[in-house]
């Protein structure tokens, strides 16, 4: 083919292209919701604001604490769950998998694996947690053990129930899934196993002094439910104390979306770019508009955040 073929080739694709149009890309529409206890008053506000997802904890102690929570209690939450209309995303509860006493370990493990039971049984694809640490033991180590544990205790219930472990970025917590690192480690040791991936909650990263676009751009096909929470860094603080401040002064809080130091249109591009889909839920923890809300059902301060968050999303994701 000669030069002149080649480019007679070219400018007829391109005209054919030109008379086509432009290709449309498919509208973005993930699944925007909150994080809470389990109450139907809060499934109904829910429902009532416009929302289509929710998350819900399922820790000790909580409605759905799966030591105590009777067959009849079961059903009344499927059942409540079902007329909602909302798809219930994940299941979250915070463990030590790992935990360096035993009998400690175990407990965390027995319940976990009947979280995985739970999420299985009301048809959750996804149970949220931290990966679970062994404070000041070498990262390789931990990730042995982690690795260890889920395949041995729990890999088997999420084959049974076709749930997948996700890890939210909480440094506070039992965890080394806190960034980065952390999640190069754990994937690499884990390789193409389909029973792990993340909960992705840009917050977290950025008072660990993080690129949260950054990171996300990076794991996101690892990301399978997304926390929606800002940070607020407060300089004047920040400045004077650092971030080891010796008299515990506060340098960040956590904050609804849009109060906070997030990029959030350059964060949903990057998941549109992925085509991601799955859900969004609004983990609201900010104490300017009435976290911690007592009892089960949402306060009316409290509700009050999460509606200001909702018309705060809505530029930038469709209803």
């Amino acid at each position: 083919m000669t030069r002149r073929d080649l480019l007679v080739s070219f400018t007829t694709a391109a005209g054919s292209a030109w008379a086509q149009g432009p290709q449309r890309a498919k509208m973005w529409k993930p699944r925007l919701g909150v994080l809470g206890k389990f109450s139907e008053a809060n499934l109904e506000f829910a429902r009532g604001e416009g929302f289509t997802s929710i998350g819900l904890w399922a820790n000790p102690k909580s409605r759905l604490d799966v030591t105590t929570l009777t067959d009849a209690q079961f059903e009344m939450v499927k059942s409540a769950i079902a007329r909602s209309g909302l798809h219930l995303s994940v299941l979250a509860s915070v463990q030590n998998h790992i935990s360096p006493d035993a009998d400690a370990r175990n407990r965390a493990n027995a319940y976990f694996s009947n979280v995985i039971t739970l999420a299985g049984r009301l048809g959750v694809p996804y149970v949220g947690t931290s990966s679970g640490t062994m404070p000041g033991r070498p990262l390789l180590e931990q990730v042995d053990q982690i690795v260890r544990v889920y395949t041995e205790k729990y890999f088997p219930l999420c084959e049974k129930y076709r749930v997948r472990i996700l890890w939210e970025p909480w440094a506070g917590g039992p965890n080394i899934a806190t960034g980065p690192v952390g999640y190069e480690a754990l994937f690499k040791a884990f390789g193409a196993s389909p029973h792990v991936g993340l909960q992705y909650d840009p917050s977290h990263l950025v008072w660990q002094m993080m690129d949260p676009i950054q990171c996300a751009r990076d794991f996101v096909d690892k990301i399978y439910d997304i926390h929606l929470k800002d940070t607020e860094i407060l300089w004047p603080v920040l400045r004077k104390v650092g971030i080891n401040p010796v008299n515990n002064a506060r340098w960040w809080r956590f904050r609804l979306p849009g109060f906070g130091a997030i990029d959030w249109a350059a964060f949903f591009t990057v998941l549109m770019d992925a085509g991601y889909e799955g859900a969004m839920n609004i983990e609201h923890e900010d104490a300017l508009y009435g976290w911690p809300y007592p009892g089960d059902d949402f306060s009316e301060e409290y509700k009050t955040g999460f509606r200001v968050a909702h018309r705060y999303l809505r530029q930038f994701v469709p209803d």
